[in-house]
């Protein structure tokens, strides 16, 4: 796996270019500066075959529809992400295909497993491939995402014990903010650990 990130816009998001070794990639929340985004994409010479997105919040989606007329590639979201209002997406979100829990999305010799993190919002994913998780704003680094903008706490502290329960150690790539690995958040990360929130 080849692995490039850009930190995109004011809201400073995470953006991931993720190929295999001959270079069929797939972008992950792209949220801001479409230009900025092709032009690594060229730079790298990378045949873009998806655009993964972890939710549906502006900051994560803005770029899509440029670089779906640049690129036209596909774009996955879980389905319930669709019912977010029109303020916290802005009117950008768009996609044509669909996935959820366990489904395997391949990209040229890499595959990404689904997981189901609601919390953040409603339909919130995270990506496995190899040994690196794709954490949106579900998991960051001594952190999880806000849950007042179309989520729900109980539900984000059900999906952080549900990462922490996965097999083996993994490199964590966050929605926003530096790289972490999940050895580190299920020692030291305070929500892992919160039984309960009232």
């Amino acid at each position: 796996m080849k692995l490039y990130t850009l930190v995109l816009g004011d809201y400073q998001v995470n953006c991931y270019l993720v190929s295999d070794e001959v270079g069929r990639a797939v972008i992950i929340d792209p949220g801001y500066e479409p230009e900025r985004i092709l032009r690594a994409v060229k730079e790298r010479n990378l045949e873009v075959k998806a655009i993964f997105l972890t939710h549906g919040h502006f900051d994560h989606i803005g770029a899509v529809k440029p670089l779906v007329q640049a690129l036209q590639c596909p774009v996955y979201v879980h389905p319930k992400e669709a019912t977010l209002p029109p303020y916290l997406t802005q009117g950008l979100l768009w996609f044509n295909e669909e996935y959820a829990e366990g489904d395997v999305v391949s990209v040229g010799d890499l595959s990404f497993r689904v997981i189901e993190t609601p919390g953040h919002t409603n339909g919130s994913v995270c990506l496995l491939c190899e040994d690196h998780l794709f954490s949106g704003d579900t998991l960051f680094a001594g952190s999880c995402g806000r849950t007042d903008l179309g989520g729900s706490m109980l539900d984000m502290l059900a999906s952080l014990k549900k990462l922490a329960a996965l097999e083996g150690n993994y490199r964590v790539h966050c929605g926003h903010g530096p790289e972490t690995d999940l050895d580190t958040e299920r020692r030291e990360n305070p929500y892992i650990h919160q039984r309960s929130f009232r």
